[in-house]
């Protein structure tokens, strides 16, 4: 029997951001799956939209045995650290070494972890399994759509298979894919070869969704190139906040012959560069947003969705700032929004009670300039465990554990509150403390395309707003200090050079 070792370790990290990932922060899982090990791994990865769920779907089919390491991930934040890193990492490798036989390694990682000690993760993670299985065994690797692919991480692979829809609807097809990949490895025994390019340009994430174009009709026109000699081929807008050489845009294929292989990497990258005029839009600031949204509501029939783009735990953000709810209470809009994680002030409402009124300083305490808690007294008008299935496309359907959370009201305002941070990416992140989302006339969510995809067949129209935060919409304006020389720091932007006029060696 086909023996395939398999774990997944996910982390996007934004190296601008102001919370580390510590290893309690995959114990949890935030919006991922708590920490799962060996048989368990098996039972917990089944039946919901992650890459490993559609890679064991696809090896059962394939009457493989797997041979399960760990399975973790947490919310992107900053820098994974050196703790959680090397611990996860030697469950990995330790598992996949003490295995006996195997005929292929699968993992599903990320692509844009950044530790505390290396800028890398994933190539890292790659380096160290590649030891242990040697130069022949197939390792694949699924990854997602915003990862910030490097050459050691195109080495150490045997194929890369990155998402390609934003709101990530498709992880799992992507696990179902690599599976397919692997497939082919081990029935040809061949190795594909490969074309690695980086594009010249940052792509801000609010541009990236694939609902939209230009990002909707480059995905088609990828999948339209794929055939029986480039199996796979792949394009990474990536996740533009980690602060080392390899952040960017990317593209990886795979070929039978090495032409074919780089016939498709460059008609992918063309095409993208072809559209770097396209990769922009209008962001609002936080009134220009809350007064237009009032004004469209006055005659909507759905809700006005506003993306809090800037705080989004998706990217980083601890999911706490409070420049759009100070909006919303200045403009004596009528909305909802959250999740503004804040595990005192929903402890304080629990102390209260339904129905008690509460003084609170909510928000405001992750030291984001011009964002400070907002001292005012609010209404707690439902609590909850924090315990609640999200249906959406986006978790499909994973088991949400926002610890200890309440609804508050201060004018016609409810916010909700939680104990732990996740993306604000499923109608069931309201209803779980008591609010009906199809019945508000603004949502203003902590998210920046994911929540788009169970949220759009509700919206009567959707804007993105810029509160401070930890993830800026204009790239440009980060305080970058260790890009590769030259790439744009957004699109049609201003090129990087490095302060010290070369560029910085990667740590480790």
């Amino acid at each position: 029997m086909t023996r395939i070792a398999v774990g997944g370790f996910l982390h996007e990290t934004n190296t601008f951001a102001p919370t580390k990932a510590t290893y309690n922060a995959f114990v949890h899982g935030g919006g991922w799956p708590g920490m799962t090990f060996g048989a368990d791994v098996l039972k917990v990865m089944r039946g919901i939209n992650i890459g490993l769920a559609g890679f064991v779907e696809a090896a059962e089919a394939n009457g493989w045995d797997l041979v399960p390491t760990v399975a973790c991930g947490a919310s992107p934040s900053a820098h994974v650290t050196k703790d959680a890193f090397e611990r996860i990492t030697k469950v990995i490798t330790d598992g996949i070494a003490a295995a006996g036989k195997l005929d292929a390694v699968y993992l599903d990682l990320h692509g844009a972890m950044v530790t505390e000690h290396f800028d890398d993760g994933e190539g890292e993670i790659l380096a160290r399994v590649r030891k242990i299985i040697g130069k022949d065994l197939p390792l694949v690797v699924s990854l997602d759509l915003h990862a910030n692919v490097t050459p050691e991480m195109v080495e150490h692979a045997d194929a890369l298979i990155a998402y390609r829809t934003y709101p990530h609807v498709d992880m799992a097809d992507t696990g179902r894919a690599s599976a397919k990949h692997l497939a082919l490895l081990l029935d040809t025994k061949q190795k594909f070869a490969k074309a690695f390019r980086q594009l010249p340009f940052l792509i801000p994430i609010s541009w990236q969704c694939t609902n939209d174009q230009p990002t909707k009709g480059i995905y088609q026109k990828l999948a339209a190139l794929e055939s029986n000699d480039v199996p796979t081929l792949s394009f990474a807008p990536g996740f533009p906040a980690a602060d080392f050489p390899g952040c960017g845009a990317t593209v990886f294929a795979y070929g039978k012959t090495q032409a074919d292989a780089d016939r498709a990497a460059d008609a992918v990258a063309k095409l993208v560069e072809s559209h770097e005029d396209d990769f922009d839009g209008r962001i609002y600031s936080p009134d220009d947003g809350v007064q237009y949204a009032m004004q469209l509501a006055k005659s909507a029939t759905k809700p006005v969705i506003i993306a809090d783009t800037q705080d989004n735990p998706g990217a980083g953000g601890d999911s706490d700032t409070t420049g759009m709810l100070r909006a919303l209470v200045r403009n004596k809009a009528t909305a909802a929004t959250g999740a503004i994680y804040d595990p005192a002030s929903a402890k304080a409402a629990h102390a209260a009670g339904e129905g008690a009124t509460v003084t609170l300083s909510l928000g405001g305490k992750s030291g984001i300039p011009g964002d400070s808690p907002y001292t005012e007294t609010f209404i707690v008008e439902k609590l909850s465990d924090g315990r609640f299935i999200a249906p959406g496309p986006y978790y499909g359907g994973r088991e949400m554990e926002m610890g200890p959370s309440a609804c508050l009201r201060i004018g016609d305002v409810r916010v909700v509150v939680a104990s732990h941070k996740a993306q604000l990416a499923d109608q069931a992140m309201y209803r779980y403390v008591g609010i009906e989302p199809t019945a508000q006339p603004i949502l203003v969510n902590k998210s920046s395309v994911h929540f788009r995809a169970d949220f759009e067949p509700i919206a009567e129209k959707l804007l993105i707003c810029a509160a401070p935060g930890a993830m800026p919409a204009d790239t440009s304006t980060l305080p970058w200090t260790r890009l590769r020389p030259g790439v744009k720091l957004k699109p049609n932007g201003q090129p990087f050079s490095p302060p010290n006029k070369q560029q910085q060696t990667a740590k480790g």
